[in-house]
This record gives structure tokens, C-alpha cells and sequence, in this order.
């Protein structure tokens, strides 16, 4: 009985650190402006893309960007590729935006000024699908999906966690050691 207990709270501890989400800063201290060698350290064309590649980003997480004098758009492909402002699917230009991520997929975003979107003031953000940070032990599968013997599930390669899996993992952490003392005062009761 106290196992079976201690299993559901468990459980419960797990699903809880699962819903936590993460902010990213778009651009770090210097925000949502226009790439120019004099704002960022390599001659790149598209350092926010290059920023996002080095990110996971799941649902419920947010991008916060910070910006002056521009806005922000949410576009299709076409339009990201074309730096098309005319056709915004979501258009920001408070200064302070937060964009929350409600699906798994791509999503395209632009400066709302044609000049700078060409400049490399863009970005693609690609949104896991849950099933790629599911523990494969918690997804449910059938014979068809799952993995072949010898085949490693999708999830971080090598060392390289982003801010988002440390952010998880220390929330996992921080739920597990508070629920602890409840676990054992229940166990006891």
C-alpha cells in the first residue's frame, strides 16, 4: 500500500515538473534589433536563426522580445523567405513582446521593417512535438512506432542541453525535494 503510494505521488511530481515552461530572451541583453558587425560577434547573415538552432523549444514556452522603433511579425514561409510585412499572420510593435507557443511546428518571425528583415532581422523556430521529449518510457506506443532495438530515442545529442532541458531538470529537482517531506508525512499518516 505505502509503495503504491509513493509511486502516484511520484508520478504526480514528474507530470507537474513536465509543465513548466521557459522564456527565452530574443537576442540576449541586446534584444530584437538589426544584425550589424557592430552588435554581434560573427559576420553571419541570419544570427537569430543561428541562436535558435542552438535552443529546443517545446509548447508553452515563450519568446520575449525587446526592441525600439520596430516590430514584430509572425509570418508564413513565403513571407519570411521574402520579407513580405504585408501578409503578417500576428503583428507586435509594443516594445516588450511575449509570443507563446501553443502548437509543435515551425513558426517564422520578422522585423516589421523590410529593411531590416533583409539585414537578417529573422528568425525560424522550430517547436518539438511532445513525443520528442517525452521519456520513451512514458510514451505510449504501438508495435508499428516503436523504436527499433538498437535505435536511440529523439533527444539531446551528445552534452549539449539547452537553457530550456537545465531549466526542466532543475524544476524537476526543485518539485521532487518539496514534495518529498509531503510524501513521507502522507506515508505515515
Amino acid at each position: 500500500m505505502a509503495l503504491s503510494k509513493l509511486f502516484f505521488i511520484l508520478n504526480i511530481a514528474i507530470f507537474v515538473s513536465s509543465v513548466f515552461s521557459y522564456q527565452f530572451e530574443v537576442g540576449g541583453d541586446e534584444g530584437w534589433i538589426t544584425p550589424s558587425s557592430a552588435n554581434f560577434t560573427t559576420d553571419i547573415d541570419e544570427p537569430y536563426n543561428v541562436w535558435a538552432s542552438h535552443n529546443r523549444f517545446r509548447i508553452g514556452d515563450t519568446l520575449h522580445f525587446r526592441y525600439e522603433n520596430d516590430s514584430v511579425l509572425v509570418v508564413g514561409y513565403e513571407d519570411y523567405k521574402n520579407c513580405t510585412t504585408t501578409n503578417a499572420i500576428s503583428e507586435f510593435d509594443n516594445g516588450d513582446t511575449v509570443f507563446k507557443f501553443k502548437r509543435s511546428g515551425f513558426f517564422y518571425f520578422i522585423s516589421g521593417q523590410p529593411d531590416h528583415c533583409t539585414s537578417g532581422q529573422k528568425m525560424i523556430i522550430r517547436v518539438m512535438h511532445p513525443s520528442e521529449y517525452t521519456p520513451p518510457h512514458m510514451q505510449p506506443q504501438s508495435p508499428e512506432s516503436a523504436p527499433s532495438p538498437g535505435t536511440r530515442a529523439l533527444g539531446p545529442s551528445g552534452d549539449s542541453y539547452s537553457s530550456s532541458t537545465r531549466v526542466s531538470a532543475v524544476a524537476a529537482f526543485v518539485v521532487a525535494a518539496l514534495a518529498a517531506p509531503l510524501v513521507i508525512i502522507y506515508l505515515f499518516i
